[in-house]
Order: C-alpha cells, then structure tokens, then sequence
C-alpha cells in the first residue's frame, strides 16, 4: 500500500534582472566575447565575418554578421534560451560550442541590449529576438521581445549602412545571421566621455585584432573555404605562434589517452634570435601587441580553435629564461568537462591525471628552451676556424647545441702560446680547457667526452695529464679537492680515466 506524501512547495523563479547581470560576469573581455559569437558562426559553416562598431554617437552599436546557414524562427527562439543546449550532449568535433550559453552571456557581458536577426541560408526573411535587461526590470519576468518586420528591416538598412561605409568589404556577401549589441556598457557607463571612443576604438582595432588573429589561426589558414574576418576597415592576418621556419625547434612529441580522446603534447624552442627580432617591430614570433614572454607557456588548442595561450597555467611561473618555450596542446571537444573549461572557454583546469605527465614534459622543454636563451649572445661570435679570425671566441657545433670556446688563434693568445716552452704551453691548455668545458656547463651545452689516452687537438697527453695532476698535489692540493674541483672542469666522464690517474688521486 503506497503512503500519501505531501509535499510543500513554492515559486522560486530567479529575478531576470539579477541573474542575467550575474551570469554575465563569466571572465568575459570584449575579444573572448567577440570570439565566442564567431565560435557559433564557425559551428553554422561561416566562412566570412565581420565586426562593425558605429561610435558616431551614443549608445555605442556593434553588429556581427555572418554567412553560415542561419536559422529558422523556432531554432533562433530556442538558441535565445537559457541555455540552450547540455553540455553533456554528444557533439560534432568540430563544435565549438559548450554550454549553450555562450551567445546569451558572451553578449550581456558587453551591453544590456542585443538582437539576433536571422534566416535559413538560401532564403530571404529574416527573424529577430531580443533580449533587454531594461524590460526584464520592467515587467518582473523572462520574456523575450519578438522584432516586428519594420523593426528588423530598420535594423538591417542600419547594418548594410555601415557595411557599405566600410573599406576592404567581402565580394558577394550575403549576411544569414546579425547580433546587435545597442549600447557597450563598459565604456559608456565607466569611461569619462572624452575616452570613450578612443578607448573602444583601441579595444577593437589593437586587442581584439591582435586575439582573433590567434585563436582562429587555423580556420583562416585553411586551404579550403577558409576563415575571413573583417573588423570595421581591416581585414584580419592569421598569426600561427608555431611558425614554419627551420630553426623553430620541435622536441619529441607525446601522446596520453584520456578519456575519450587522445591529448598530444608537443614543445618547441624558438631561436635566439627571435629575442632581438621581436624587439624590433613586427615578427613572426609575436603578434604587433604582445612581446615573447607575452606568448611564452601553453597553446591549448581544441577542435582547432585556440581556447588558452601564454602562461603556465599555474604549473611554472613565466621567466624571461623560459621566452623561447611553447608548448602546444592537443584536444578534442570530448573531453571538456574533464578540462573544466568554462562558459567564456578563457580558463582551462588541467586535471590531476594529466598534470604530473605536463610536468615532466614542460621539465625538459625548460631545459632546453633556457639553453638556447643562454645562446642569445653567441651569433656574435663567429664559427669561421681559419687563422685570419680575430675574435676571442668561436663557436663550433655539438650534440647537445653549439659550443663556445677560446680562439687559437687569436692574435695574442696565438703569440702567447709560441713564447712557451712545451711545460708551460701545457699547463696553459690545461687551462684554457678548463675555462672552456666551465663557460659551456653554464651554458648547458657541455657534453662530457670519454678519456681515450691519445693526445688531443688542444696538446693534452696522458703523460701531461700525470704531470700537472703530480704538480697539482704538490702545491698543497689533496686529492680529494682535485678530484671534486679540478677533474670536473677538464670535461671527461670520471668513469673513462685511466687507472694510472685512479691510483695517482688515492
């Protein structure tokens, strides 16, 4: 027998004012929020967009317009919904969408006010839905204002006004989709007037430029219907902080399931030289707004859209050492829950499973990436052996990179040596190997090389070895001191010494 339970309840419907105000506050900035609406037009098979801002007067109006395939009128009133889809369901890999949020706060980040006009691609009327913070306030309820045909039609002239006033306009451009933001709050509400529209200006020309050109790289790199994006009068240039150049140093890559997906981590060395280059002006290692150690740290990458770059995400912290380090990252749209990305996809939380494996990685792409940082200085010096070289240095190749040694031939250390007798020319190359295995340990170039017994380039014999070690504990040094001081500095591996210098040292 089944028991009757009563169960009190009560309406606790959340003010519309309040919690759009709230959910908005999402991390968002005026480029992630710009990003986030392309990321739709991108997921609706858009290959041209284009921002326009008319700032002759306020409020300020931005339209986005693209030429995907639209919407229909029950699609755009459910695409207004809060939210508008789970971010549990199963979607297409190249989806860029999450929460079905990002539409709805990406835009009231910005302003209090936007409109969506839309209609199937290959048709000719458009819909329009607006959502107004002021009418929510008004009338106490979620109600979404359905756009008469003159409101709309007032809306898109509006539009097509501005596209016309325009330089660099896309040939044969047929917008499907057009969000309206009327009024940006930000720098209307918390600017003085007089900086309004220099600041916005700025925010959009420099910025959000500089951002969009980074994170939908690849989808305007595309050999295949790619990606165009016009802001106002320019027409954005992809940057790829992964450029093709030889120098541009790959370390092996590695692979870790997680999951449903597979992540792959990859990192690269820039050059030394791109430390001067990007000083310079415009490079290929930075964008016009950002410096290297701007850019220094992880590239995450997913469904080929960049959703985290520069920094470490908390793991190191950014050094100008580590400048030349980059670490591009690999991820499908499967496995966004367990990345936590959030609703603006601005901040990534790596998960535990995958932190220890980053580590160990990001380990030996510090190693090597303040290696070539300690090489910045030794383009300088030529690797040119022939005896007319008047540097003090030269350069000459290794395993473990280029080496950096004292010149034979060098004009005075040249006269030096032929003064010698064969003792003190023997000591003295006993020296200058020792400053040179010293320079390239700091430098973490030097590669310990195996005592074969022969005589070397530099003049030293196994004979002289004997000597100067004899000569060594003569002059007061006891064997421990010049095994733990002076063996390490002449850059031969302890285990390759002859027993004949073992037993001299007991």
């Amino acid at each position: 027998m089944s028991e009757n339970i009563n169960i009190l309840s009560e309406v606790a419907d959340p003010n519309p004012e309040y919690l759009i105000k709230s959910i908005a506050e999402q991390g968002y900035s005026l480029e992630s929020s710009l990003a986030d609406l392309m990321d739709n037009s991108v997921s609706a098979n858009a290959d041209k967009l284009e921002v326009l801002i008319k700032m002759d007067e306020e409020p300020f109006t931005l339209f986005i317009a693209d030429n995907g395939d639209g919407m229909s009128e029950e699609f755009l009133k459910t695409s207004m919904q809060f939210p508008s889809k789970s971010p549990e369901d199963t979607r297409h890999t190249l989806d860029l969408g999450r929460f079905g949020l990002g539409m709805k706060t990406a835009s009231f980040s910005q302003t209090r006010c936007f409109t969506v006009l839309s209609r199937k691609k290959g048709t000719k009327k458009y819909f329009g839905r607006t959502w107004d913070v002021n009418y929510l306030k008004q009338v106490g309820k979620w109600r979404l204002l359905i756009k008469t045909e003159e409101e709309i039609q007032k809306l898109i002239i509006q539009y097509r006004s501005l596209s016309e006033g325009h330089i660099n306009r896309f040939e044969n451009f047929e917008a499907n989709t057009i969000i309206v933001w009327k009024g940006l709050y930000k720098f209307e509400n918390y600017l003085e007037e007089a900086n309004r529209q220099n600041a916005l200006k700025k925010q959009i020309s420099e910025v959000t430029s500089d951002y969009l050109s980074l994170v939908f790289h690849r989808f305007m790199e595309r050999k295949v219907n790619p990606l165009n994006i016009r802001i106002n009068n320019n027409r954005i240039t992809p940057f790829n902080p992964f450029p093709s150049v030889n120098d541009f140093r790959p370390i092996e890559y590695k692979q870790k399931n997680f999951s449903t997906d597979t992540i792959k981590i990859e990192g690269f060395v820039l050059p030394s030289r791109s430390i001067d280059e990007s000083l310079s002006g415009i490079s290929i290692w930075t964008t016009k707004n950002r410096s290297l150690m701007d850019m220094e740290g992880i590239y995450i990458y997913r469904a080929d859209r960049l959703i985290h770059f520069g920094g470490w995400n908390g793991l190191i912290k950014k050094a100008p050492r580590l400048q030349l380090a980059r670490l591009r990252v690999e991820v499908g749209n499967s496995v966004d829950h367990l990345l936590h990305l959030n609703v603006a996809k601005s901040q990534v939380v790596i998960p535990h499973d995958l932190t220890t494996a980053f580590e160990k990685y990001i380990e030996e792409l510090k190693i090597e990436a303040e290696r070539e940082y300690f090489n910045k200085g030794i383009r300088k010096f030529s690797n040119n052996r022939s005896e007319d070289n008047l540097q003090l240095f030269e350069r000459k190749a290794s395993n473990k990179g280029t080496l950096l040694e004292l010149n034979n031939n060098f004009p005075l250390l040249r006269t030096l040596k032929d003064g010698l007798k064969k003792e003190q020319l023997t000591k003295l190359n006993l020296i200058i190997r020792m400053i040179n295995t010293r320079i390239n340990h700091i430098r973490q170039t030097h590669e310990e090389k195996t005592f074969v017994g022969i005589e070397e380039k530099d003049g030293l014999s196994l004979k002289d070895f004997m000597l100067c070690i004899m000569e060594l504990k003569e002059s007061g040094l006891s064997s421990e001191q010049i095994k733990s001081d002076i063996l390490p500095n002449l850059g031969f591996t302890e285990s390759s010494l002859p027993t004949e210098v073992i037993q001299l040292l007991k």
